[in-house]
């Protein structure tokens, strides 16, 4: 991952109906969503959430795959964990002490061998 790429990931981020979608591919993993799904559950016109998923792809963040009519798309857990890492190379100039912190606050997404409880939503941290 390098600087291009990492700021192509977050541009694609950097808007209200992306971060929406990412985070709705992110919490259906492993299964993914189809596109009009999307669509529906953001209520957004499919044309749109077309171009907001084209966005997300050439970013490399997300990934479609078509199954029979329908393309499901899925969140790229990889490159994003690439883009995480890249921001966090070389955490508080090497010092464990202020990274910590910053590390442990990742956890709480990350417990019950990776599934989240419904009840506990509120408790993550946002993506």
């Amino acid at each position: 991952m390098d600087e291009t790429q990492t700021i192509t990931a977050l541009a694609a981020l950097a808007q209200s109906t992306r971060l929406q979608t990412f985070r709705l591919l992110v919490e259906s993993e492993p299964d993914g969503i189809a596109a009009g799904e999307l669509a529906r559950r953001l209520d957004v016109p499919q044309n749109t959430m077309s171009a907001h998923l084209s966005t997300l792809t050439r970013a490399g963040i997300v990934v479609g795959e078509r199954q029979g009519r329908s393309i499901i798309y899925r969140a790229e857990l990889e490159r994003f964990r690439a883009v995480v890492l890249y921001l966090l190379r070389d955490c508080c100039g090497g010092n464990p002490d202020l990274c910590a912190p910053l590390i442990e606050g990742l956890a709480p997404c990350c417990t019950n061998a990776g599934h989240a409880h419904e009840d506990n939503r509120n408790d993550r941290p946002n993506l």
